[in-house]
């Protein structure tokens, strides 16, 4: 049975060997001097404050990450977890103080597509999983996302995520033994989360693991949602259920609307 990742984080920041290699077990997932060396100049440039700071975070963050689309900028004091897995789009903005994690065993892990906007101090957590982001997509401030092993969290184009949400692929314990203590018992694999095309999640909305939102639909804000939402339902409460249906409308029936107008 797999220990939880803090107990997992927690090992490899106080275990055995040089504080220097757990730091770049940690930060890097890696162990590169040369590639500590810059990491460390990069976050050196995180706090500069103004158009100095976006300036020279712009010029040498880029090389930091798997992929760094042209236009995509860093505002004062945002935090990097081994960036090298991270996969960021064209035209992103990722505002003060955000936090992105890249931590996973291997390969791409946090995904961000295209014109992006992370507000203030949104956190984009990979314990072992993956987050996916589509493009055009804007995540309220102080939102936080987590994805553990095998729980991935998956985002569509074009979706509205209000500040303070927090959505996870799954974050709960198994539970079943009573010998040894939950948070020792392993994350329970409940398929991730998926919030489809469109949608839109007012502020403070929770959105638990193993549960889609459909595409086009809006969740009211404080809502809590525990199972799957059809596309183009309007939900609210805790639990969310569904009040109303939109109606789906055609490109052509929209154009015909206007010009009657």
């Amino acid at each position: 049975m797999s220990a939880s990742k803090s107990q997992k984080t927690h090992a490899a920041v106080t275990g055995e060997g040089s504080a220097i290699k757990r730091y770049m077990t940690v930060m890097l997932g890696e162990q590169s001097v040369l590639k500590l060396l810059y990491f460390e100049f990069c976050m050196w440039l995180s706090p500069i404050p103004g158009m100095l700071g976006l300036a020279l975070r712009k010029l040498f963050w880029p090389r930091l990450f798997a992929q760094c689309g042209k236009g995509t900028v860093f505002a004062a004091g945002v935090k990097l977890i081994q960036p090298a897995r991270i996969h960021m789009g064209k035209r992103c903005v990722i505002s003060e103080n955000c936090v992105l994690d890249g931590r996973g065993t291997s390969g791409s892990v946090l995904q961000l597509g295209d014109d992006v906007m992370l507000s203030h101090g949104v956190v984009l957590s990979c314990k072992d999983g993956n987050i996916s982001l589509g493009s055009r997509i804007g995540v309220g401030a102080y939102c936080v996302i987590q994805s553990t092993t095998d729980n991935p969290v998956t985002i569509g184009d074009d979706a509205v995520i209000g500040p303070q949400c927090y959505i996870t692929g799954g974050g709960n314990y198994n539970i079943d033994r009573t010998d040894i203590p939950i948070s020792q018992q392993g994350m329970r694999i409940m398929g991730g989360s998926t919030i489809e095309h469109g949608t839109w999640l007012g502020a403070k909305v929770t959105v638990l693991g193993g549960v889609t939102v459909g595409y086009d639909g809006i969740v009211a804000a404080g809502s809590t949602v525990t199972k799957t939402l059809p596309a183009l339902s309007i939900s609210l409460g805790s639990p969310a259920k569904v009040v109303k249906k939109r109606e789906a409308r055609t490109e052509q029936a929209s154009q015909n609307e206007q010009d009657a107008q």
